[in-house]
């Protein structure tokens, strides 16, 4: 099962990011090859340098029961603002170019952010045995706080590098029309941590004593 899932999360990768290319009208658009190749290879690294736990991916695979209603919203408005994401910029900085062209600076800056976001989530995914694509008490699984790590730094590191990897999206693509999207999306990352804290703290054995060692939820010294 588990090669058949990578396959399948790379083709569907694959076929995601399509939709950048045929809003952008051509495939020899460097920005979006450049996303594309950055993608794939975390999705490599998932399965190779981070190993993915076999329950995790079990996981991932099928969550179990118990998923918030309001997470089940957040995520589909999460999966359209994402495709809106992809269509604007490519629209912009791959067919229409309404943004004027930026600094090779700032591509760089972008390509920086989109790479260490995409880590600093796999990161975390590798460190919590419990990390799970929607918002669910595991009690199947026997979930438990997990402390160490990144965890120790934040509660919720993999939102900090989604955060991260969405700031350099702009920048990569030289699409000052893609912050719209990308700042609805921003503000629906906080939501949910927010959403997802208070679920863990009323719902998980020893959340809240690690909430009171561990003060910030997204960025240290901030909140």
């Amino acid at each position: 099962m588990k090669a058949g899932y990578i396959f399948k999360h790379i083709v569907g990768t694959l076929l995601f990011f399509t939709i950048i290319f045929i809003s952008a009208g051509h495939i020899i658009y460097w920005q979006g090859l450049v996303y594309v190749v950055i993608g794939l290879i975390m999705s490599v690294m998932s399965y190779t340098v981070f190993r993915i736990d076999p329950e995790l991916l079990n996981e991932r695979t099928k969550p179990g029961e118990g998923t918030k209603t309001w997470d089940k919203a957040i995520l589909g408005l999460s999966l359209l603002l994402t495709i809106s994401m992809y269509i604007t910029a490519g629209l912009d900085s791959g067919r229409f170019h309404w943004s004027p062209d930026f600094h090779w600076s700032l591509y760089l800056a972008g390509i920086i952010l989109t790479v260490s976001g995409q880590l600093l989530f796999l990161a975390a995914q590798k460190q919590n045995k419990f990390f799970s694509s929607t918002v669910r008490i595991q009690t199947g699984r026997g979930h438990t706080v997990c402390d160490t790590g990144l965890y120790k730094i934040v509660r919720h590191p993999a939102y900090m590098g989604s955060i991260i990897q969405a700031l350099g999206f702009p920048l990569l693509f030289g699409s000052l029309w893609s912050i719209i999207p990308i700042s609805l999306l921003i503000i629906l990352f906080v939501t949910r941590t927010n959403l997802e804290d208070k679920t863990l703290k009323n719902e998980l054995m020893g959340y809240p004593e690690y909430a009171c060692k561990t003060s910030y939820r997204l960025i240290p010294n901030v909140w």
